[in-house]
């Protein structure tokens, strides 16, 4: 995604080029939603979006901090490594 002051200017559902934010997160829509939504079958990041986009109408925030999926057994597996060393980056450092 290319985002400028909140408002997502460009979105493509996980290009290559590795460039700009990425779709970490989850969404939360206004009920005007459901006329980018052609019937159940629609694919979300797709079609959807990108109207949205095209349409001024998909805003973002651009969270700065940690961030890792958590989709597979794996990444799992790493995050419950970072918990259990105690050196999580999502862990507030007492001070």
């Amino acid at each position: 995604m290319h985002i400028d002051d909140g408002r997502v200017l460009d979105f493509k559902e996980k290009p290559q080029s590795g460039e700009g934010w990425i779709n970490g997160g989850f969404f939360v829509f206004e009920p005007g939603v459901f006329e980018y939504l052609k019937d159940d079958a629609a694919i979300l990041e797709r079609s959807p979006l990108e109207y949205l986009v095209r349409d001024r109408q998909l805003m973002a925030y651009e969270h700065l901090g940690y961030w890792q999926c958590m989709d597979t057994i794996r990444d799992r597996d790493a995050l419950q490594a970072l918990w259990d060393s105690g050196s999580a980056p999502w862990l507030k450092k007492s001070q």
